[in-house]
């Protein structure tokens, strides 16, 4: 089944719903996004992901890629669908036309990420990492990098990395190892980093690497540390590329998915010289560089959760109406029958659709809402844009990705015994979806950061207008739509009980508060997905804007009902492991485990 059939109207339906692609369009940067545009664009990408970069996901998983004397070589057909990608300008959609971009909303490039990566999540890596990468280099880098790497890179023509964890340094990067010494106009690299997505590769003739590392007067921490950019050729005056510069390959992890992606072991200074690099920002001040990368890589890791989930459940669904096994409870049928028409399987399915359908949602409308905060001409808006932003990107970054692993592990359920097996490329979804969780921050480190840093910290400020928002959806006379709403308030019930324990100052155990933080997240995830889907369901039942189908209406209006309905009663289970669950977490004794 290497087919892949992108969700278009789905897409499309959201991004004019629920992100208000009609209000981006007031931006004079956005004004030429028109509806024709969007649907264009949409049709477009599917139509190459779905008969280019699709149909090389099983093959290139089988395949693997292969490192031979500090070279790389991917799986066959993905460098030629890499150089279709960059033919057809897709790298460059959110980038400004000042740097060779089209200038399209993130709201929208998102929908167009998705696609790549559910085509195919290993080859969507690189560009990926490259996007990230040009954002940190147009928010921190000089004048003179930006002219010299900028254009090559928003092409696609040369590719980007991100380089932080070493051996010893993974989440604590207080402890890397990697040095930097001044030269005259540049620096010198010296260090092992590993675990560096497409940190070779034979797409391009040039990668260029973005590096965190310490210089020798550099204070101790975090604080001591700075980013270099460090191509693997240097580039000339004139554009050209030089000399090779002292840095290789020199492992490929053997992981268990995302096998035709290569994660490379690098070493910089291997031959002695030390491998040329620039500074990006200032001097000590290279992790605030590298979060604007890796925040956008968070934004873009939470919807490889989206991608894969729906990548399992159109297979899932195509199994289900293909697999005849047993005869249909009801007793329609004494004859076995195809195993969608089994309730259990239904529940199965609709369980992956609604919850793919609200990670779809929450990963567009937060996306939406860095638009926002980008473009709006008032400063008071940009702001509350920019904390809906701050609170949801660890939410987008963990609750998707957890559910990206739950939803490709039902997906092998569907198929029975058939999942288990290789053959039927069920399994590859599960072990690809396995890391997401871990990258870019792992999911715990994201409820850490979603409880200390965006909720203690302001005391709740963001989370609150979040939760007044959400209690200011329209009641309805739809039977259906009353039952939605019901079930929503319910959530944001929950969502503010929770809120309001972990603020309350009477709660002074701390390691009680975080041994919450990942069930607060799922509650966050949970209840924000809970309230798109409603609003979704409201449009539909208003007719909705965007062209979509009658037939595509009642689906999205049955498939929210399902999700309040299944889903959203977990809110009030993730409010009770928070309020009385702390105390069981810490009280084992180290020595018991």
């Amino acid at each position: 089944m290497s087919d892949y059939n992108a969700p278009v109207q789905d897409m499309r339906f959201i991004l004019e719903n629920l992100c208000d692609m009609e209000g981006l369009r007031a931006f004079p940067a956005f004004a030429e996004t028109t509806e024709d545009l969007v649907e264009a664009i949409l049709t477009e990408s599917a139509k190459f992901t779905g008969e280019v970069v699709a149909p090389l996901n099983q093959p290139g998983d089988l395949a693997g890629s292969t490192l031979k004397d500090g070279e790389v070589t991917t799986p066959s057909g993905f460098k030629e669908a890499y150089r279709s990608f960059v033919e057809g300008g897709w790298n460059g959609t959110p980038f400004e036309p000042e740097h060779g971009g089209m200038g399209l909303p993130w709201t929208l490039t998102t929908a167009i990420q998705e696609m790549w990566q559910s085509a195919n999540l290993s080859w969507s890596l690189c560009p990926l990492l490259t996007i990230g990468a040009i954002e940190s280099l147009i928010a921190h880098g000089s004048d003179e990098l930006k002219e010299k790497f900028l254009p090559n890179l928003v092409s696609g023509e040369w590719t980007g990395t991100m380089n932080l964890t070493e051996p010893q340094a993974g989440t604590d990067l207080s402890l890397l190892k990697t040095r930097a010494e001044r030269e005259d106009g540049h620096y010198r690299i010296f260090g092992t980093k590993i675990f560096i997505t497409y940190g070779e590769q034979d797409f391009t003739d040039n990668i260029i690497h973005l590096v965190l590392a310490r210089l020798p007067d550099a204070p101790p921490g975090v604080k001591g540390i700075s980013l270099f950019l460090v191509p693997k050729y240097l580039v000339n005056d004139d554009g050209s590329l030089g000399e090779r510069n002292d840095l290789k390959a020199i492992g490929v992890e053997h992981k268990l998915g995302i096998h035709a992606s290569p994660t490379c072991v690098m070493s910089y200074g291997e031959n002695g010289e030390g491998a040329v690099g620039y500074l990006i920002g200032e001097e000590h001040d290279g992790l605030r560089c590298m979060f604007t990368m890796m925040n956008n890589a968070r934004l873009n890791v939470g919807l490889q959760g989206v991608a894969v989930a729906e990548r399992a459940y159109q297979h899932a669904v195509a199994y289900a109406k293909e697999r005849v096994q047993s005869a249909p409870v009801d007793g329609s049928s004494g004859e076995s029958a195809t195993i969608i028409r089994h309730p259990d399987v239904r529940r199965m399915l609709m369980t992956m659709r609604a919850q793919t359908e609200a990670m779809r949602a929450i990963a567009y409308y937060t996306n939406s809402a860095l638009d926002r905060s980008r473009h709006h001409d008032d400063a008071d808006v940009r702001g509350y844009n920019a904390r809906r932003t701050d609170l949801l990107t660890p939410v987008v970054k963990a609750w998707c990705t957890d559910l990206g692993v739950d939803i490709a592990s039902v997906g092998v359920q569907v198929h029975g015994g058939m999942g288990f097996v290789e053959e039927t490329g069920a399994a590859q979804y599960l072990r690809d979806a396995r890391i997401a969780p871990i990258y870019e921050g792992t999911n715990g480190i994201q409820a850490n950061d979603l409880l200390g840093r965006k909720l203690l910290r302001d005391g709740g400020a963001a989370m609150e207008e979040l939760l007044e928002e959400m209690d200011g959806l329209p009641d309805s006379a739809d039977p259906d739509i009353t039952a939605i709403l019901d079930a929503q308030k319910r959530a944001n019930a929950a969502l503010r009980a929770a809120t309001e324990w972990m603020l309350d100052p009477a709660n002074n155990d701390i390691n009680r508060k975080f041994a919450g933080a990942v069930p607060f997240l799922h509650l966050t995830g949970t209840v924000v997905g809970g309230w798109l889907m409603a609003r979704a369901a409201i449009a539909a039942s208003n007719g909705a804007a965007g062209g979509a189908s009658p037939e595509f209406l009642e689906t999205k209006r049955i498939t929210a009902r399902f999700y309040a309905e299944h889903v959203l009663p977990r809110a009030e289970m993730h409010l009770a492991t928070i309020r009385d669950g702390g105390d069981s977490v810490m009280a084992l004794a180290e020595d018991r485990f």
